[in-house]
């Protein structure tokens, strides 16, 4: 049982499930770019090439088409795809970085620690202090 206490304890601290809240929101947030980068930044940047930009590719052998048109045997270098996941990245990293910054300045500036209250009398001045007191009398 002391197994399952540590790791409930483990699992439940607030890093590890912030963490996995980051991962699921950051796993949904791909799939807005990548069809923001598939349907709109696409399109535009496939006006440069005549192609859409996924299709971009550098043919090293040709394939052979078939009967129903189906090209098998193509050796090629997708590079258009690549450039879409490339962009992608670019997209979100910006973003988290936003995200992180803006959290950051949101945090509360910590206050420098106040200064040690000063310190009283060691226990031996204390002591020399009622042996004089005492001396006097």
């Amino acid at each position: 049982m002391g197994m399952v206490k540590e790791f409930k304890e483990f699992a439940m601290k607030g890093n590890l499930v912030d963490i996995a809240v980051g991962f699921v929101m950051g796993a949904a947030f791909k799939q807005v770019v990548t069809s923001f980068t598939g349907g709109i930044v696409s399109p535009l940047i496939g006006l440069v090439f005549k192609a859409d930009l996924r299709d971009l590719k550098w043919v090293i052998e040709e394939g052979v088409a078939d009967a129903t048109g189906k090209v098998s045997g193509e050796v090629a270098v997708l590079y258009g795809d690549f450039l879409t996941n490339v962009i992608d990245f670019i997209i979100v990293a910006f973003v988290m970085f936003m995200m992180i910054k803006g959290i950051n300045a949101m945090k509360k500036k910590e206050e420098p620690a106040p200064p040690p209250p000063p310190a009283g009398p060691t226990q031996e001045e204390l002591l020399a202090e009622i042996r004089d007191l005492l001396s006097k009398k």
